[in-house]
């Protein structure tokens, strides 16, 4: 039961929605702009999410012996894109301007365990399938199902999750791998995630997952 209380979660059910999602035995990692200037609170776009980074890894050294792939995304900004008016999101949120090409605000958290065979989808607006290679980056892994992790929970990691599950991908979003600035729109937007895109999980029933696909 969630926190909104036993009114709204039988309305929510009444209404048909939080149906478990069908899990597919071939599931990517996407691990959702977990950059320095999302994960470290010295920036002022970022929050410290040392707990979201250290879970993450978790999962993601869960994810190697089983040959599941790993696919990071990032948020990054040329200076013409900033300056020029180009990127109309920029204009409702201007402090992500800072995510600028080559910065060090973009640059995946070091605490991560990366490898250069990692996949990095660059991107310019909330959703990682938006305008981006990462739906056909899938497809092409051979993928069935997408495992969100990353920043923020409201924002990018919600907007993930509408977009991968429209695209045809099952979502899995652990909760210990998600983080936002603050505790009210996390919250929310987990509730929102659970009842209509994807299965919000536990770390320990994610690693089992991964754990247990078939790669060839």
């Amino acid at each position: 039961m969630s926190h909104y209380g036993t009114a709204t979660d039988r309305t929510y059910e009444r209404a048909g929605f939080g149906a478990p999602v069908r899990r597919g035995r071939r599931p990517a990692l996407v691990v959702v702009d977990l950059t320095r200037g999302f994960t470290e609170d010295r920036f002022p776009t970022g929050a410290d999410l040392s707990d979201v980074v250290g879970a993450t890894g978790r999962l993601i050294e869960a994810a190697r012996p089983a040959g599941v792939p790993v696919v990071f995304t990032a948020i990054a900004y040329a200076p013409a894109e900033v300056s020029g008016g180009h990127v109309t999101w920029l204009r409702k949120a201007p402090g992500l301007g800072a995510l600028l090409e080559g910065s060090e605000a973009v640059a995946v958290d070091p605490r991560l365990p990366r490898r250069e065979s990692d996949a990095l989808v660059l991107k310019k607006g909330a959703s990682a399938f938006f305008g981006t290679s990462l739906a056909a980056t899938l497809t092409g892994l051979g993928c069935d199902t997408a495992v969100v992790c990353g920043a923020t929970t409201s924002g990018c990691v919600r907007a993930t999750a509408v977009d991968a599950v429209q695209s045809g991908f099952p979502v899995l979003v652990p909760r210990e791998c998600v983080g936002d600035r603050a505790a009210g729109p996390h919250a929310a937007a987990l509730f929102d995630i659970q009842a209509k895109y994807g299965d919000v999980v536990t770390l320990a029933d994610a690693v089992g997952y991964l754990a247990e696909s078939v790669r060839d």
